[in-house]
């Protein structure tokens, strides 16, 4: 008997395996934004995986340490049913980084969510994938924001499309649950 691998689908619960790629930064990523959606996801059964930028280990702002899957430079958008960009101050890293910027777009042509938190929405604003959605961010990046296009919405989460935007560590739980209603759909 001869399985072919394309045509095998793996479920669990009422949904596939999905596969939720959650960048950091390489240091001082905010913690909550990665750990309380990061639990939303795997309470739900998604399968989670980290990338981030040159590190085996990524650090963050309040201590937590986290192993890194993959690179950000061998991540396939494809390959994700999500990418979720983290915040926190070290998220900077990425504002202009081309391999994020592909990522991003790359998801954007798939199909796929693709959600930021806290700062990170302004790496979306920077790839130009804002002009004309409403988003929101932390109100450092507003500016940003909307002078890339984005109508800038001040809510805890924002969602457009298959983007799903949110503020802050305060939202990082709803953050998490918007992106799981999306997926589930």
């Amino acid at each position: 008997m001869e399985i072919k691998q394309d045509m095998l689908e793996i479920t669990s619960g009422n949904h596939k395996m999905t596969n939720i790629l959650m960048i950091v930064a390489p240091e001082g990523f905010r913690d909550e934004e990665l750990l309380e959606p990061k639990k939303v996801f795997e309470e739900n059964e998604f399968v989670v995986k980290i990338a981030s930028k040159k590190v085996k280990e990524s650090k963050g702002k309040l201590g937590a340490v986290v192993e890194v899957d993959y690179d950000i430079d061998e991540v396939l958008a494809q390959d994700y049913e999500a990418i979720v960009f983290v915040g926190g101050p070290g998220t900077t890293v990425y504002f202009d980084d081309e391999t994020a910027h592909s990522i991003v777009r790359e998801g954007i042509e798939q199909g796929i969510v693709i959600g930021a938190i806290c700062i990170a929405p302004s790496i979306f604003a920077n790839t130009g994938i804002l002009e004309g959605k409403k988003a929101t961010a932390f109100e450092s990046e507003e500016g940003n924001l909307k002078e890339k296009g984005a109508e800038y919405t001040g809510e805890d989460v924002t969602v457009d499309g298959n983007i799903v935007t949110a503020n802050g560590p305060g939202a990082a739980t709803e953050f998490g649950k918007k992106i799981v209603e999306l997926l589930s759909k």
